[in-house]
């Protein structure tokens, strides 16, 4: 099994396995969650048209997020719009920053190196008011770090279940 298919199936089709907050930061553990955050995944369908409901419960009430996946080609590429969402999944202005972009069109592909996989990952804010753009610009460099540790510890699991 080449590197990009196994991190295809550990990692993208087994969210409860991996997925969690630090802070507000998404990160990547393979516990699936945080200390003081309770992660909750209410639907996933890794589909075209298929929705993650994914809740994120932390001292200070809910967050909430919508993914509706728009692409999978597997396993060399995933789009999806990621949303804000109330709790009733409605596509909502993110109560704890509500200048941030209701929908995020957001392309990850796999690209095979050898015995790695290189992961890109872009967002851009979808039909965004021009506050939520300029906080999205104000942003986006801050979360360089937290995706980028998220890489980090799916590498060191990918390690490990290579290693066997």
């Amino acid at each position: 099994m080449t590197y990009r298919n196994l991190y295809w199936i550990e990692n993208l089709t087994r969210p409860a396995n991996w997925f969690g907050v630090h802070g507000l930061t998404p990160f990547f553990c393979s516990a699936g969650t945080a200390p003081g955050v309770e992660t909750v995944i209410h639907k996933f369908d890794l589909e075209p048209d298929g929705v993650w409901l994914n809740e994120m419960k932390m001292s200070g009430g809910s967050n909430f997020q919508k993914i509706i996946f728009k692409e999978v080609s597997k396993p060399e590429k995933l789009v999806w719009h990621h949303c804000s969402a109330d709790a009733d999944w409605n596509i909502a202005a993110n109560p704890m920053m509500p200048d941030w972009p209701r929908i995020l069109l957001t392309t990850v592909t796999f690209e095979e190196k050898g015995d790695q996989t290189n992961v890109r990952l872009s967002q851009i804010p979808l039909d965004a008011t021009d506050a939520e753009i300029a906080c999205f610009a104000k942003m986006k460099d801050g979360m360089s770090g937290g995706w980028g540790s998220g890489y980090a510890i799916i590498d060191e699991l990918l390690a490990e279940l290579q290693a066997g």
